[in-house]
């Protein structure tokens, strides 16, 4: 999942610094991130490198979960794993005290091996297969959101099969329009993703009488990089409807997963209100009388990666002047996919006061759509210069592929004034390693 491009003039390079707390230019060392020289990052690790930050992460979801607790909720925050599914990042949100929202066994199975318990996983996604179903259910998974009728038929009959019960709850689709990308819009009536609203009430009656089933109550999830509260609004006032419907029917809701989506600023602007957020989930929800789950991703970690790359060469065409990276559109494809909007700081001092004109951040990949920005306002850059790709945390290295025969790029966690190499880089014999010539 990604964001469209921010319709916004290009903050300036001072702007878009000082928007980003985590950040810091020093006259000599360059810039710093979480006070580690990126400078001494890529003297040691090479570029293109990821490079994350923990205490970032750490500080991000504090904010979140004080937020609620400020609005006099507490919901049970589980990290949407595929956002960033890096052991070392599912570490730290793990020490934090979130679960995991999984979208794939592979999903499931990283945060177990990080130690999240299995019994704080929540199952969703569209097409579980069976296989999927029954290792998560034999693991003692906590929660699987049921997406349809033909889900919820499998499901029992692998339950059954293995003499268990399944906590389920149905995934309505609301029919809020998320004010995002059509891409990242998930609770429109024309998505794939849950169950249309009129159909719950008949549906949930049903999975209270099927065998290996046990239905706790609803889940919802209407998009990503959502900017304000109030679609999110319209979708709660929904879903708290069918609760009391239910209710009223005779069915029993302990459970409602308001999903996450909550979107940050890609330039100088600052994102979702959390404490309207949380404001409006009270108004919504917070009397309802049941246990809250959120599914957070890229606001957690988003803000807490960049891509550190260096600069190959400019080229000056015979309308426009590029810079060309080492990095490219393999390692981070939502500018290409998307025309997604990073901000895009030097890392020298020199250069970051130096003047600047419109230039094209480009990688060395053979297509023309391999490119990080356009007309972007940047000083002029000489070979080796390092330059830092910003709010990279999430739908960066999950994203990234090895077109091009690009061996992926290496990534570092920041860590109480310490960086540590995580993912070592690629080595270029390891992308044939697997494969036989019969």
């Amino acid at each position: 999942m990604s964001i469209p491009q921010i319709n916004f003039l290009h903050p300036s390079l001072g702007d878009l610094l000082a928007a980003r707390p985590a950040l810091k230019m020093h006259a000599q060392d360059g810039l710093c991130f979480e006070g580690v020289p990126l400078n001494a990052i890529a003297d040691e690790f090479g570029t293109p490198a990821w490079v994350y930050g923990a205490g970032t992460i750490r500080a991000r979801y504090a904010a979140l979960r004080d937020a609620f607790a400020a609005a006099g909720l507490t919901p049970h925050i589980h990290y949407a794993v595929k956002a960033n599914d890096h052991l070392a990042i599912l570490s730290v949100l793990r020490e934090m005290g979130a679960g995991a929202d999984v979208v794939s066994l592979g999903e499931f199975l990283r945060a177990q091996k990080v130690g999240v318990a299995a019994a704080q996983i929540v199952f969703s996604g569209v097409g579980k297969t069976v296989a999927d179903m029954t290792a998560a259910l034999a693991a003692g998974i906590g929660q699987i959101n049921v997406e349809s009728a033909a889900e919820l038929d499998f499901l029992s009959a692998a339950a059954s099969a293995m003499g268990t019960t399944a906590k389920i709850a149905l995934r309505v689709n609301p029919d809020v329009d998320a004010g995002t990308h059509a891409k990242i819009t998930t609770g429109k009536a024309d998505n794939k993703f849950g169950i249309p609203a009129a159909e719950i009430l008949e549906l949930y009656a049903r999975a209270a009488s099927l065998p290996g089933i046990e239905p706790v109550g609803l889940a919802l999830h209407i998009g990503s990089q959502i900017q304000s509260p109030a679609p999110y609004a319209k979708a709660y006032a929904k879903a708290a409807a069918l609760v009391l419907a239910l209710r009223e029917a005779g069915q029993v809701v302990d459970v409602l997963d308001l999903g996450g989506g909550l979107g940050i600023g890609y330039g100088d602007e600052p994102g979702i209100s959390l404490a309207a957020f949380a404001n409006m989930a009270r108004r919504e929800v917070g009397g309802l009388g049941v246990k809250l789950l959120l599914e957070p991703g890229r606001y957690l970690v988003g803000p807490a990666g960049l891509l550190l790359a260096s600069v190959i060469l400019e080229k000056h065409g015979e309308k426009k002047r590029f810079v060309v990276l080492d990095a490219a559109m393999n390692d981070l494809l939502r500018p290409a996919l998307y025309d997604a909007y990073h901000g895009i700081l030097p890392v020298s001092a020199v250069d970051f006061v130096s003047s600047c004109s419109p230039a094209d951040v480009v990688g060395p990949v053979c297509e023309t759509g391999d490119i990080f920005a356009a007309a972007r306002d940047l000083p002029v850059f000489a070979p080796g210069a390092r330059i830092a790709i910003l709010d990279a945390g999430a739908y960066g290295a999950v994203m990234s592929s090895t077109y091009n025969a690009r061996p992926r790029a290496a990534a570092v966690l920041v860590n109480e004034g310490r960086s540590k190499i995580i993912s070592p880089r690629q080595r270029t014999e390891d992308l044939w390693a697997h494969e036989r010539i019969p």
